[in-house]
């Protein structure tokens, strides 16, 4: 059975650019990191904090997302993404869960926080369920 180290944490930076600006306000209009962009940096920073305590073979797919974007972060910006483990879900004593408080902060701003949650699968018994 994996080691899961409850309370550890992971950060990861980016800046705000075309790849994950919205745009849809116009030409004219504001350019700031998109919600969806947000999560998904959320997600992928909570991914590769437990990536490492898990057996080969396995890995992990978001389930659950509780966030809130409560600030504008622009084209430039650095975004501090920070995730947190902080429980461990079990089924018949193998773990199945994980969850996180996740952090979106632009120096001491918070753009975004909330929580998120993750299954543990096994990748190619994962595989052959969704190929089918």
């Amino acid at each position: 059975m994996p080691a899961f180290q409850i309370n550890q944490i992971r950060r990861e930076t980016i800046e705000v650019d075309d790849s994950n600006a919205i745009s849809f306000l116009g030409p004219a209009g504001p350019r700031v990191l998109s919600t969806p962009q947000m999560i998904g940096y959320m997600e992928q920073t909570c991914r590769d904090l437990v990536l490492t305590m898990l057996d080969p073979g396995f890995d992990t797919v978001g389930t659950h997302v509780d966030v809130w974007h409560k600030a504008a972060a622009p084209m430039g910006a650095k975004v501090d993404f920070e995730a947190e483990l902080l429980s461990v879900g079990s089924d018949n004593g193998k773990p199945r869960r994980v969850e996180f408080r996740v952090l979106a902060t632009m120096g001491d701003k918070i753009i975004g926080e909330g929580t998120h949650q993750r299954a543990i699968i096994d990748v190619s018994r994962f595989r052959d369920k969704v190929v089918k």
